[in-house]
């Protein structure tokens, strides 16, 4: 449990995320990344020299990726600052910040950044040395497609193992996953009311190269596609005999984000309301059964709320990463919460997956509900590549 890990009120930014091989399939993911949060820092006025050490989330590699870190603080315009790199697939954004409340708790750091970027389109084509093999031939990997498809411990690709754990559990079918999917868009259209008004509160736009010598500028979320009950129904499993449609898991994205982590009372120096309060109190982690990577997110929420020493029914706001419509299924059955009201103002299900900014944006995006609701406890969950979970406790008051 933490006591000195706080996030200023307004001091984070989500980038819209844009849809595999769409306007951001040609940027690099660290400069792009570091671009985009030296422009929000500079609406803040914040100056990035203030920051003691910066967490920097990347999963998906890009060239020069040996440098991550120490590269993305030079370019956001501290070059005195050291830094991390966190390649922690889908739970980047929950460990980053986790790691920075732990530093802060420490007293190691008073002020650190959390940078978290990926561009899953266009992704590496990595070649590996085999000079036993015949002839010499190297060794091929695709880093998205063949990581994806296939876990080198459990041999199966990420969708067997949300199917794994939908037949396991004995009751998730597939009208389940898709009656969810449905309520999952519709939560995600609440956030487009009123002229995108939930989220404008946190979302910074992306500048990008549409051309050599074209810039233009990505606003809101891109590729998103309309869901409809009627358009659900004629999908087939991906799977034969299977619960997930391509409607009911999520697709891969582009984007980034940013988090400060800090003291009490630099959070009250930086927030744009000295009047809110959002205290970092608690993470947890787990690793599922081998194979069952979407059962994970469930024994990652326990430790987190262990350490909070709170239960379930003090969280007002629920969000998760959710691959597969079957980790919330799951998750809220075990725990007892209803499932429709969990992702309240859109999930990964529905925005898309870019790995590294994934939970940070549903991290924001439970900070601001909490706002709009008068604060409380807020609990984010989600599995990773591994059968692994990530969980982070915040409350606002």
């Amino acid at each position: 449990m933490y006591s000195k890990a706080f996030i200023p009120y307004g001091a984070y930014y989500s980038s819209p995320f844009a849809r595999w091989q769409g306007s951001l399939q040609n940027g690099h993911s660290i400069e792009l990344g570091a671009a985009t949060a030296k422009r929000w820092l500079a609406t803040k006025n914040i100056d990035p020299k203030m920051f003691d050490y910066l967490y920097f989330g990347k999963t998906v590699g890009q060239k020069s990726s040996f440098y991550s870190a120490p590269w993305a603080a030079a370019l956001i315009g501290a070059t005195h600052l050291p830094g991390l790199h966190v390649p922690q697939a889908c739970s980047t954004s929950t460990t980053c910040v986790g790691l920075a409340a732990t530093s802060i708790e420490a007293g190691a750091f008073v002020n650190t950044f959390c940078l978290m970027t990926d561009r899953c389109s266009n992704g590496p084509h990595t070649i590996w040395p085999n000079p036993p093999g015949p002839g010499g031939e190297v060794i091929s990997e695709n880093w998205n497609m063949d990581n994806i498809n296939e876990d080198p411990y459990a041999g199966l690709p990420m969708l067997r193992t949300a199917e794994n754990v939908a037949q396991k559990s004995g009751w998730i079918t597939r009208e389940d996953c898709d009656e969810l999917t449905l309520r999952r868009y519709e939560q995600y259209l609440d956030s487009l009311a009123n002229d995108r008004a939930f989220q404008k509160r946190y979302m910074f736009p992306i500048e990008y190269k549409r051309s050599k010598k074209e810039t233009a500028l990505l606003e809101a979320d891109e590729g998103v596609t309309r869901t409809t009950k009627e358009g659900v129904a004629r999908l087939k499993p991906v799977i034969e005999g299977g619960v997930h449609t391509f409607a009911s898991q999520t697709h891969p994205a582009d984007g980034n984000c940013a988090i400060v982590v800090c003291t009490r009372e630099k959070a009250r120096e930086l927030s744009s309301d000295s009047g809110m309060e959002i205290q970092v109190v608690s993470y947890g982690f787990a690793r599922a059964e081998k194979a069952h990577m979407a059962a994970a997110p469930l024994p990652a929420a326990k430790m987190a709320l262990e350490k909070a020493r709170i239960g379930i029914n003090d969280v007002k706001v629920l969000k998760t990463h959710n691959p597969f419509a079957t980790n919330d299924l799951y998750l809220a059955r075990e725990i007892n919460y209803d499932v429709m009201k969990i992702n309240n103002y859109g999930s990964s299900l529905i925005y898309g997956h870019p790995q590294g900014p994934t939970t940070g944006r549903g991290i924001i995006e439970m900070i601001e509900e909490l706002v709009t609701l008068g604060g409380g406890y807020g609990l984010l969950t989600g599995c990773a590549a591994g059968d692994t979970g990530a969980a982070l406790v915040v409350k606002v008051s």
